[in-house]
């Protein structure tokens, strides 16, 4: 009996779709959003974007730093 056969290819077609699906769903469900009820963003957003700030102020401060005369 072979291993790969129309039935097996079948199989893991639709196991490997549904997959997909699941795994886009938690991913949209993970990203940090702004919360419909109180329209405001919720806490992962907030600190999401303030370590993006963060990051960006500490590497354009070292940037200066790098580039003075002397």
């Amino acid at each position: 009996m072979a291993i790969v056969n129309r039935r097996n290819a079948v199989l893991g077609w639709t196991v490997w779709q549904v997959a997909k699906r699941v795994a886009k769903r938690k991913a949209k469900d993970a990203v940090p959003s702004f919360d419909p009820g109180t329209k405001r963003p919720n806490k992962s957003l907030v600190f999401a974007l303030g370590g993006a700030l963060a990051g960006l102020l500490f590497f354009w401060w070292r940037n200066e730093e790098d580039e003075a005369p002397g």
